[in-house]
């Protein structure tokens, strides 16, 4: 019995060792971070295991996680034979050439022998990536490469070569001219393949904009470039289409009527076209050269064919793709108001339509309104001012209004169709809307007393209502122009001298004006007269606003003087000039700008790119010295590398490293220089090359043979030491907390 004791005591011992054991392992979670892993993949020794690992870094790398530690694992698999597993790897080094430059030179050789491949997405890939990689020092590897691509035999890889060109040039101008690179350039504008010549027209444009040698000429439009430009507007892409209808645009045909009717022929069938920024830019390529037809008959047949294409920007399913089609027709319709004359439905304003396309909607409808369609237009705007949205209610009532001055014979069926509004809804916001715009109706038709009566009794039946500056400062002005239609004047303008003090400066401006205007039409009368006196005196010697002030002073000093009470008379009841118009429009200077900037944000702000784009966007930033040392790079690349390693360490808290003997400052700097050693198996020149590659690759393989290693040991030793300690601390710490629990 003793002995079935012992041996039970014994078993829950051994269990619960075993309990303990599981419990730790259990709590203290994994013990190599995620990075660990993929290390250990990127140099698995089994491809498949490689190349998921790879995959893993590219989706770590696409959600935003900093995998720069990885670089020479990855640039490990470089050498490989598999096209997607070079294609990530490419991927990865672009991606990381923008913030570690330094660290892609190392890969300079493995790019110089991939121009060579058979395969023209691997040559294509390669050129890109030197291309992406800014230290000044790629420009002596890039300049065969680069010749050769951009004279190969598959369009793919000269299209791409040709962005390159542009990339160099920001790199290093004077080389890229020395080296005819721009030739090569203006020489792929005669390609037979469209889209090498919508990449080298896009290239060269932007080493135009980076250009800062005012003698360089970079790109020179003329009529055989256009022709060459024509013939491919068809098979190019979306994108392609665009940069060649700029290109179109910038063309000058003034005085070549059979180029531009040419030009236009070509153009018209982009119309048609699914994408809307394709459309815009066909549209401004034909109103630039439209004004070249002298016959009008035939250039009014030619924008007739620009309504269709308008009207398809508004019907699209996209909201933002409406509003910007909408900024685009705003400023057509400034130029050519006819081409929508017969469209007016379509700019109807639908419930579900956010707040800023109803608004843009409204602002085209007004310019759309004609003698013929205005009974339509105002009964849909009446519609839109009984609307909840405030916004859309002060824009509704404004557009009645810009309506009845724009067109003389709807006059009064608008301020009929305002009194109904107020009448039926009602509310401050309509009544003070509709107060300043039948203000601005009788400014555009001073003259005639049917409609001054018409209007007057509608303004003073709301007067107490009116609490918008504006709307007083108006209700004011036509006291002064009509006091012979308002009973009790003296008492209105006695309490609005009361709270004169309290106004603001263009209601006392309005105040002080009507009083003058009042006294001058009825003279003689004592009541007024002292009111006159009282403004004067407030607005002289207690209100603070100069201009007010300044505004007494010479209404005092014309009444004191000597000249003439008919002078007088005439010179303070002068009218205002009427109103012709209160629909906003553009400069004829700015128009003309628009009209060449169609399509961009020009047309959206309606201001032109000078004015809200930094010149300094476009200038050429110096990446680095000429006299960049190659070998500095490298060494930089190399302590980088040793300091990823060392950080990603610092994150492993496993003891068992410490029980292998890893914690040593000797080991540590043993492993990174394997790790360094390793990366020159990259840089050996492939059998299959010509003799001339493998000398090019040895020249280059000798820049990466010698770095001095002993500062870089040193840093590294005494950097682990510390490390070490925080790390023995750190685990000892984690692993009593541990025991605690049991």
């Amino acid at each position: 019995m003793n002995i079935n004791k012992k041996t039970i005591n014994k078993n829950l011992i051994k269990l619960n060792s075993v309990v303990e054991r599981r419990l730790r392992k259990f709590l203290s979670g994994p013990k190599k971070g995620e990075t660990f892993e993929l290390r250990n993949g990127l140099v698995s020794q089994y491809k498949h295991e490689r190349k998921d690992a790879i995959q893993r870094v590219i989706q770590a790398m696409t959600v935003g996680k900093d995998v720069s530690s990885l670089f020479p694992d990855v640039l490990k698999n470089i050498a490989t034979y598999d096209l997607e597993q070079k294609k990530l790897v490419y991927l990865y080094l672009m991606n990381y050439a923008k913030t570690n430059p330094e660290l892609c030179i190392l890969a300079v050789n493995t790019f110089v022998q991939d121009t060579e491949d058979p395969n023209p997405l691997i040559r294509a890939l390669a050129i890109r990536t030197m291309g992406c990689v800014r230290v000044s020092k790629m420009v002596d590897y890039i300049e065969i490469p680069l010749t050769r691509t951009l004279k190969d035999e598959n369009p793919y890889v000269r299209k791409t070569a040709a962005i390159c060109v542009a990339k160099l040039f920001d790199l290093n101008p004077n080389v890229c001219v020395e080296l005819g690179f721009l030739d090569d350039l203006q020489n792929l504008l005669k390609d037979p393949n469209p889209m090498v010549v919508a990449n080298s027209i896009n290239a060269l444009y932007e080493i135009r904009d980076m250009n800062e040698d005012p003698n360089l000429k970079v790109l020179e439009i003329n009529g055989e470039v256009i022709r060459s430009l024509l013939l491919c507007l068809n098979e190019c892409t979306e994108w392609g289409r665009i940069t060649i209808l700029t290109t179109l645009t910038e063309y000058n045909t003034r005085g070549k009527v059979e180029e531009a009717n040419h030009i236009i022929e070509r153009v018209i069938p982009q119309l048609q076209h699914a994408n809307p920024s394709v459309v815009l830019s066909s549209i401004r390529a034909i109103i630039c050269h439209v004004e070249n037809i002298p016959v009008t008959a035939q250039r009014q047949s030619t924008l007739k064919k620009l309504s269709a294409p308008l009207v398809s920007l508004v019907s699209s399913s996209i909201p933002e793709a409406q509003y910007v089609g909408l900024k685009n027709i705003r400023i057509i319709l400034e130029r050519y108001p006819s081409i929508l004359s017969k469209e007016l439905r379509v700019f109807f304003i639908k419930y579900s339509d956010p707040l800023y396309l109803k608004l843009e909607k409204l602002d085209i409808m007004i310019r759309l309104a004609n003698e013929s369609n205005s009974d339509l237009l105002l009964g849909e705007l009446r519609e839109y001012a009984m609307e909840f949205e405030p916004a859309l209610v002060t824009r509704a009532i404004k557009s009645i209004g810009a309506v009845a001055i724009q067109l003389s014979g709807s006059v009064v069926k608008a301020v009929n169709l305002l009194n109904d509004i107020i009448d039926q809804r009602g509310g401050d916001l309509i009544i003070n809307e509709s107060t300043i715009v039948l203000t601005n109706i009788l400014r555009r038709y001073p003259g005639k007393s049917d409609l001054t009566s018409l209007i007057i009794p509608i303004i003073s039946n709301h007067t107490v209502e009116l609490d918008k500056p504006e709307a007083l400062a108006d209700y004011v002005w036509i006291l002064g122009e009509y006091p012979k239609y308002f009973s009790n004047l003296h008492e209105k303008l006695e309490s609005l001298i009361k709270g004169f003090l309290e106004c603001e400066t263009l209601l006392q401006l309005n105040i002080l004006t009507t009083v003058v205007k009042i006294n001058a039409a009825i003279p003689g009368n004592k009541k007024y007269s002292s009111l006159l006196q009282q403004i004067l005196e407030l607005a002289t010697k207690e209100c603070e606003n100069a201009d007010v002030r300044d505004k007494a002073y010479i209404y005092w000093r014309l009444l004191s003087s000597s000249t003439s009470n008919s002078l007088q008379k005439k010179i303070i009841l002068a009218k205002l000039p009427p109103i012709e118009s209160t629909i906003p429009t553009f400069s004829p200077h700015l128009l003309e700008q628009l009209l060449k900037e169609l399509s961009t944000l020009s047309s959206v702000y309606h201001k032109p790119a000078k004015t809200f784009i930094d010149p300094s966007a476009y200038s050429r930033v110096p990446i680095g010295s000429n006299e960049e040392n190659v070998e500095s790079l490298k060494n930089l690349a190399k302590q980088e590398i040793i300091d990823n390693s060392r950080n990603e360490d610092l994150l492993n808290f496993d003891d068992d490293e410490e029980e292998n003997g890893l914690s040593s400052g000797d080991g540590k700097d043993s492993g990174v220089g394997d790790l360094l050693s390793e990366l020159n198996d990259l840089f050996t020149p492939t059998p299959t090359k010509s003799q001339q590659t493998s000398s090019t690759n040895t020249d280059i393989l000798e820049l990466f043979n010698s770095a001095p290693q002993t500062n870089t040991n040193s840093v590294a030793n005494g950097i682990e030491n510390l490390h070490v300690s925080a790390h023995a601390k750190e685990n000892k710490g984690v692993n009593n907390d541990l025991l605690d629990l049991f």
